[in-house]
């Protein structure tokens, strides 16, 4: 049923019950006469109103009035009907539409939010909350008082309580303004530092003066914390994408010695899969779309371990010792699948849908917010470090690995198929590649040259770290991404990226094995 019919039946079948029934003089209140007019008739109409007086305001809002002479219709499923007595009546064939200025929409919105503001469902009221805010109306002071004493979730009653603490700062009781200053004192949103220095700008009072002082003083420090919190989180969030991006690099570089200038294309892969997977199950599976993405993990992983092999067996396994020819094949190798990608997928990028449960985001403090796709990167690389660390420490692959890593002969003299394990290793980690790939889709568009942006970051994190060291690997990506994040609120983000960089060259002069060495290996 569409909202107007069902508004309007309401109306219908509360009229004979309802103790304030709506009035003849109300409705051409509402109605006719100047705007401002109609608004102040509004205010008093929206303070005491039944549920038939609300489906009235609601069909204004949705100029769902016609009005004939000094006659009104409300039209609902293409019939007329009488507001006061809910009769079906014959429509003039001149009637005209009710003309809503901008002043008086705004006002129908502000009423219809402050009367949700008794709506049964938690999250309807909130959002009334969150309408009204910045609305300081005083006629809406008796509403919102009602509300607060109604309200039963502990907060909303407190955004209640600085809701009306902003409505009465404007207030012309000197006392009231002393009351609303000390509320609003422990705020920590933006909008109450813009209430407050506003009023500041228009008080006269000494004494409120004082009193708005002492309580902007507090939210700026309440939104410096925040301001601080929401810089670490960033930091971490970033810190969390190196890792991942370094993850594959501490295998292919840190344990195998090999320059990948490919890793970022590996990357690459790992995200048009996922854009992949999502197409499919936009086409096929559209019930289960929020769930595309356990499935394009997986596939993600795949993809950049089957190209990561193939480029080991056919190029990377001749020049094994050469650093300078290994740079130079893989960064011609990078070139190659960019261009691949541009061919089949085109040169613009494509965009991957965050599934519902990784959209919005945690409200902590006024101006912070975590979102959700961030909240669950940063898990997905603390599980990707932690299976990647049984996987080297607690395996025969890892123990192959590491006994070919640090003694090449003496493995292959054990009985260890030293190439078969090469392979193994360098797959391995162009499927974390992938894996980052994969992350990286959830955050930003997805396009040739996504693994660019990140590569550069990716061998500091690992050079850092220790070549060869995870534990290392871990605090490099975490601390570069909390150092750029807090520079930036400082110099900005090309300075900040200037710095970090000088930085790490400093930090490299005076300790060139990272921040940890390996232990127990020949050189």
């Amino acid at each position: 049923m569409p909202m107007r019919q069902f508004l309007f039946l309401l109306l219908t079948l509360v009229m004979a019950s309802s103790a304030q029934a709506l009035t003849a003089d109300e409705v051409k209140a509402l109605v006719f006469g100047e705007t401002e007019a109609r608004v102040e008739a509004l205010g008093k109409a929206a303070t005491s109103a039944g549920p038939e007086t609300i489906a009235f305001i609601q069909a204004l809002a949705d100029d769902a009035i016609k009005t004939k002479d000094d006659a009104v219709f409300v039209i609902t499923g293409g019939k007329a009907f009488d507001p006061v007595s809910g009769a079906e009546t014959p429509l003039p064939a001149d009637a005209e539409d009710v003309i809503n200025p901008n002043l008086m929409r705004s006002e129908l919105d502000n009423a219809l939010a402050a009367l949700k503001l008794f709506h049964a469902d938690e999250n309807n009221r909130g959002a009334a909350i969150k309408t009204l805010t910045g609305d300081n109306d005083e006629s809406r002071l008796p509403l919102i008082e009602k509300a607060y004493a109604a309200e039963t979730v502990p907060a909303l009653k407190s955004q209640l309580e600085l809701l009306r603490a902003a409505i009465l700062l404007g207030s012309s009781d000197r006392q009231k303004r002393l009351e609303a200053a000390a509320l609003l004192s422990a705020s920590n949103s933006p909008n109450t530092k813009t209430l407050l220095i506003g009023q500041l700008g228009n008080e006269a009072d000494a004494d409120v003066k004082v009193a708005l002082q002492a309580a902007l003083t507090k939210v700026e420090a309440s939104l410096a914390w925040g301001d601080k919190l929401g810089a670490l989180f960033s930091g971490i969030s970033l810190g969390s994408i190196l890792l991942l991006v370094a993850l594959g690099l501490a295998i292919t570089y840190g344990l195998m010695g090999v320059i990948n200038m490919a890793h970022g294309e590996l990357m690459m892969i790992g995200a048009y899969a996922t854009y992949l997977v999502q197409t499919l199950f936009q086409k096929y599976l559209p019930g289960a779309f929020d769930w595309y993405l356990l499935a394009a993990v997986p596939v993600a992983f795949m993809a950049s371990a089957l190209m990561g092999a193939a480029l080991e067996r056919s190029v990377i396994r001749f020049l094994y010792g050469r650093p300078l020819e290994t740079l130079l094949a893989t960064w011609g190798i990078s070139l190659m699948l960019q261009q691949l990608v541009r061919s089949w997928f085109g040169a613009q990028n494509v965009g991957v849908e965050n599934p519902v449960w990784m959209s919005g985001g945690v409200q902590v403090l006024g101006n912070l917010s975590l979102p959700y796709n961030r909240i669950v990167i940063i898990g997905f690389a603390v599980a990707v470090l932690l299976g990647m660390a049984w996987l080297i420490s607690r395996t025969r692959l890892g123990l192959f690995v590491r006994g070919v890593t640090q003694n090449r002969p003496i493995a292959a003299c054990m009985g260890v198929n030293t190439a078969r394990v090469d392979t193994y290793a360098f797959a391995l980690g162009s499927g974390i590649a992938g894996l980052a790939g994969c992350a990286l889709s959830q955050v930003g568009n997805v396009g040739p040259d996504l693994g660019q942006g990140y590569i550069v970051d990716a061998f500091m994190v690992v050079v850092l770290g220790g070549v060869g060291q995870l534990g290392g690997t871990v605090y490099a990506a975490l601390g570069l991404g909390i150092l750029n994040k807090f520079m930036e609120g400082w110099t900005g983000a090309v300075l900040a990226k200037i710095a970090v960089l000088v930085l790490i060259i400093i930090f490299i002069q005076k300790r060139p094995q990272g921040i940890f060495a390996m232990k127990g290996r020949e050189t």
